[in-house]
């Protein structure tokens, strides 16, 4: 028996959610995104290393870092603003700032890895006490922080940008060098702590995870088909 105008009607429509419902997901997938993460890979100071006795390890205040950027999709690209690190150095429950420096914005492609190894001169940090410190068989902590802005690129077109404020504690032995030998993951702090940061060092919004809604796609998708 053939079938109704209604039920033939009833089947196309229901055909057509399902298949745009599942257009929909899929696509919502593919337009996950996530940020990239960043390391220090080496951490050095000279003028605390103990076991170079030598003048010119004393009189270099410099610190010396490799920070590795790493974009992990495959299929996405990641659009940097400039990065700004900061330096602390952490005494009695206090972190006191050392040094800045910002690395040019740039572009990394899909599933690519990055490499800054740059030296930037310390100031105000407490040498004397650092070294004592060294001398009594401790380490020294310094604290790195990251922020910048960053976007991504899906097919041919980009997202908006999103903040990535993270930061890293780096404990340093007598030679100068961080006691980790792997490389050390900066971490989001959490919320307070960002919202603390942002008031006082880094003109930027609240970090948050890169979200593409399935309603909106669902919805692109729908547009695209009138």
């Amino acid at each position: 028996m053939p079938e109704s105008g209604a039920a033939t009607c009833c089947k196309c429509c229901t055909s057509f959610i399902i298949t745009s419902g599942v257009t929909a997901l899929f696509m919502w997938l593919s337009l996950r995104t996530e940020k990239p993460t960043c390391s220090i890979q080496d951490f050095y100071v000279p003028a605390l290393n103990r076991t170079a006795n030598s003048n010119a390890n004393r009189n270099n205040h410099t610190i010396y870092f490799d920070l590795k950027l790493d974009n992990k999709m495959k299929d996405k690209g990641v659009n940097y603003a400039n990065i700004n690190l900061t330096f602390f150095y952490s005494q009695n429950d206090s972190r006191l700032p050392v040094a800045n420096y910002t690395v040019p914005g740039f572009y990394q492609g899909h599933g690519k890895k990055a490499r800054r190894r740059e030296l930037v001169v310390a100031s105000g940090l407490p040498w004397a006490a650092a070294l004592d410190a060294l001398s009594n068989g401790s380490a020294v902590n310094f604290g790195v922080d990251l922020a910048t802005r960053v976007k991504f690129k899906i097919l041919f077109w980009y997202t908006k940008r999103h903040s990535l404020i993270v930061a890293a504690d780096v404990e340093v032995n007598k030679s100068g060098r961080k006691v980790n030998k792997k490389g050390i993951k900066l971490k989001s702090k959490g919320k307070n702590h960002n919202k603390k940061k942002l008031k006082s060092e880094a003109p930027y919004p609240r970090s948050h995870r890169a979200r593409v809604g399935p309603i909106a796609v669902f919805a692109f998708f729908l547009i695209s088909l009138l």
